[in-house]
């Protein structure tokens, strides 16, 4: 088949949607199809879209839709999407979850955002993580890695304001990897390392340097506010790495409703105490390090091509 795939996130961005759609499309192509990436649809004839993004891709699936009418067409439904847009521009977010003849979520809550007469087109596709190696995490001290691009959602400076409230003794230090959104975000993470021993800011790195954290990092933390099923936690998984998380659907959707490394969101006073104790109480410390090993088996390529697979013959009638 031939599939256009919609991603609003350019060629030189490393936002998440951009590396989903370019993960997607190397699974689509080693299932023997050809895909065209692209930020807009320019009203070529094609087999199937496949849109990123219902709301900010909405002009694309609008106009496929009316120009393709008997091709397919999958919306995949990002976290702002189930959580802002769905609330705060309902019309052309709805309008693209009504036209999808499937929809697309990265965890298992995703469909109860979405309008009950649209739930049964969700297909939960979780993002695979490739193997990182041999885990050999620091010993002179305990590393906590923060990974995600600072801005509002991410809620991206609560480990460091946790980190503030830790005893004296902990030997935890804060390490933040991702792009500032904003100068604002960027003058706030700077003066975080000026006041707090604790925070360092390392700004965008590439991803062959995110791997060798994976292996390093003591600790993941995820501290955000709305996710629609962050790769952090598939490649933290696959690489063996304990995670520990705020409370929301998205993190909940993937590590399951008994996962005991939650804190509530936006509490860096709970998010303190977790980390205290992920640091000095080893029999925790390994239950979260065994709960996310045994997640790895969902988060693999295979199992993500198998998906993608599946779904293809579901929309299509193969």
């Amino acid at each position: 088949m031939h599939i256009v795939l919609i991603t609003p996130a350019p060629p030189s961005s490393r936002a998440g949607n951009r590396t989903t759609a370019v993960r997607w499309r190397d699974v689509l192509v080693s299932l023997g199809h050809r895909v065209d990436v692209s930020t807009a649809y320019e009203g070529q004839n094609a087999d199937l879209m496949i849109a990123l993004h219902a709301w900010r891709s909405a002009d694309a699936i609008a106009s496929f839709a009316e120009r393709c009418p008997e091709s397919p067409l999958i919306v995949a439904i990002t976290g702002t999407d189930a959580y802002r847009f769905i609330h705060s521009h309902p019309e052309s977010t709805l309008r693209s979850i009504r036209l999808a003849d499937r929809l697309v979520g990265l965890h298992d809550l995703i469909a109860l955002t979405l309008p009950e007469d649209q739930r049964h087109k969700m297909h939960v596709i979780y993002q695979s993580a490739r193997p990182v190696g041999d885990r050999h995490p620091y010993r002179r001290y305990f590393h906590v890695s923060v990974i995600g691009h600072l801005r509002e959602e991410k809620d991206p400076l609560r480990p460091a304001m946790a980190a503030r409230l830790l005893p004296h003794a902990s030997r935890i230090q804060v390490h933040q990897y991702g792009k500032a959104h904003t100068p604002d975000w960027a003058e706030r993470a700077q003066h975080e390392m000026q006041s707090n021993p604790r925070y360092r800011w390392h700004d965008e790195v590439p991803r062959h340097a995110i791997r060798q954290v994976y292996r390093r990092t003591n600790l993941v933390v995820l501290p955000s506010r709305m996710e629609g099923g962050a790769n952090v936690v598939s490649e933290a998984a696959v690489a063996g790495a304990p995670v520990v998380a705020s409370d929301i659907p998205g993190s909940v959707g993937l590590l399951g409703e008994n996962y005991p490394g939650y804190y509530p969101v936006c509490d860096e006073y709970a998010l303190a105490e977790v980390l205290d104790r992920a640091e000095r109480d080893p029999v925790f410390y390994d239950m979260l390090a065994a709960h996310c090993r045994a997640l790895r088996p969902k988060f693999t390529e295979s199992a993500e091509r198998a998906a993608w697979e599946q779904l293809l013959d579901d929309v299509t009638g193969a």
